[in-house]
């Protein structure tokens, strides 16, 4: 805030620098906006990355700008909520950082545009992008779980996302810490899991961030999951279940697990449907708010329901790559009211302006994520096709301000059966693209032109999660 202070024009009303409560030790200084208009928010323009450093970009920067109106009423440092001192701390960062990556470099703070330095009239205030909001409704068979429309995926914490050490805030204090922003940007639910899961120590880091006081248990809900992969499926009992829920609330320090997931090997030991029922019977105990399915087929996840289990939500992977769940699944969940949780909705960044024209033999995949997305491709329909729809992404991008991500993204939102979908993110830069994501709306002539391009790649012939147990695509 010292190193600013000289470089800031005397007209403009600026902000102030103080500190958080005790609460928030490790986050020692935010820059607070003291205007209270929306005109003082942190500014966050339309940012595509390239992705090659040998281009300059000439896409606009990120702007954080104050209220340069001296007659705007002022708030009193009292009158300053933690939601909004984090929501402008994350726009802050993503600012930076977003500039960095475009490519903007001729600004006079090297990436941060200050006041009065550069303003455009079509600037976007991030005071003006939406929260993220909740879904229209509880999960069936629930009356109180409730998703935020984008929810936040913590397989990035389970030690296989470092990607970029610079960017890297996937472990440790940084990773408790950057929940909080989430949380203030409307991303309030959370998805996890055991190491069975491939979730690392993820749900010791959201306890954490509950026991630090970075983010409050009454503002979260956080959904977690059950892995049977042993010899618990050849006999599965109520004790089972009842010890396996046991672990995840001493990790993440509840009392109640809002929602549980089952994630089941071997379909040739049928228990899972005595499993999805042991879960309903915790759920009338109290235990667990609600009965949730990962990587379950249509099949299995018929009999479960059939034999008495409420199902309410069932994740799988789900995007304009992988288009499994149109076969026979999103049918199956509309006529009786299952929610889609799906991840992989942006291919792990492989649905991004970064791929975007870049050579095959350029591609570098330094993530889980990537790796695992990457597989798709040519079921999908090949790295040529990928470019392609890409393009087109670009097109619907283009015409609506918005980045690559956020179209495919809204396309799977779009869909009836999906209450809201999981995004992982290795640190909180792209928390003011989740509330983008609410400011705008694919239209008609949007949905033809992706659906052309989807119809024009390899069309799956089977139902989700069946390759990745041996099966055909």
């Amino acid at each position: 805030a010292r190193a600013m202070t000289g470089l800031l024009p005397a007209r403009t009303t600026w902000c102030l620098a103080t500190r958080l409560p005790a609460s928030f030790s490790d986050l020692t200084m935010f820059i607070i906006p003291v205007a209270t208009t929306p005109g003082n928010a942190l500014v966050r323009r339309d940012v595509r990355h390239s992705g090659r450093t040998a281009r300059r970009s000439s896409r606009s920067p990120v702007i954080a700008r104050a209220n340069a109106d001296a007659d705007a009423k002022r708030a009193s440092p009292a009158d300053v909520t933690r939601r909004a001192v984090l929501s402008t701390a994350a726009g802050f960062a993503a600012g930076v950082l977003s500039n960095d990556r475009a490519g903007v470099t001729n600004t006079p703070s090297g990436g941060l545009v200050l006041p009065g330095s550069y303003l455009w009239p079509d600037a976007a205030y991030a005071g003006d992008l939406p929260s993220v909001p909740k879904a229209a409704a509880a999960l069936k068979h629930t009356a109180d779980v409730i998703p935020s429309r984008v929810i936040k995926g913590c397989w990035q914490l389970g030690g296989g996302h470092r990607g970029d050490p610079g960017s890297d805030r996937t472990s440790g204090n940084e990773a408790q810490q950057d929940f909080a922003p989430f949380v203030a940007a409307g991303v309030t639910t959370f998805d996890t899991g055991p190491e069975a899961c491939g979730y690392g120590p993820s749900e010791l880091v959201i306890g954490e961030a509950l026991k630090k006081g970075v983010i409050k248990r009454s503002d979260v809900q956080i959904f977690t999951k059950l892995c049977c992969v042993g010899r618990e499926q050849q006999n599965m009992t109520n004790e089972f279940i009842t010890q396996k829920l046991d672990l995840p609330k001493r990790r993440l320090g509840v009392d109640k697990l809002d929602l549980v997931q089952m994630y089941w090997n071997d379909y040739g030991a049928k228990h899972y449907v005595d499993a999805a029922l042991f879960l309903t019977d915790a759920k009338h105990a109290g235990s667990i708010g609600a009965v949730g399915l990962t990587n379950f087929d249509t099949k299995r996840m018929a009999e479960m329901v059939d034999a008495g289990a409420e199902i309410s939500s069932n994740q799988i992977q789900f995007s304009l790559l992988d288009r499994r769940p149109e076969k026979v699944m999103v049918e199956y969940c509309v006529q009786n009211g299952i929610g889609l949780l799906p991840y992989g909705v942006v291919a792990g960044g492989l649905l991004s302006d970064k791929f975007l024209e870049l050579p095959g033999e350029d591609v570098v995949l330094d993530t889980s994520s990537k790796r695992k997305y990457a597989s798709v491709l040519e079921y999908a329909g090949g790295y040529a096709w990928f470019q392609t729809l890409l393009q087109v992404l670009k097109q619907v991008g283009d015409k609506h301000g918005v980045p690559i991500a956020n179209v495919a993204a809204k396309w799977v939102l779009a869909n009836e059966a999906v209450p809201a979908v999981i995004l992982g993110a290795r640190n909180a830069t792209h928390v003011e693209d989740h509330r983008l994501l609410f400011s705008w709306d694919l239209d008609l002539e949007d949905m033809g032109n992706l659906r052309a391009v989807v119809d024009s790649g390899k069309l799956p012939k089977e139902d989700c999660y069946q390759y990745e147990r041996g099966g055909g695509w």
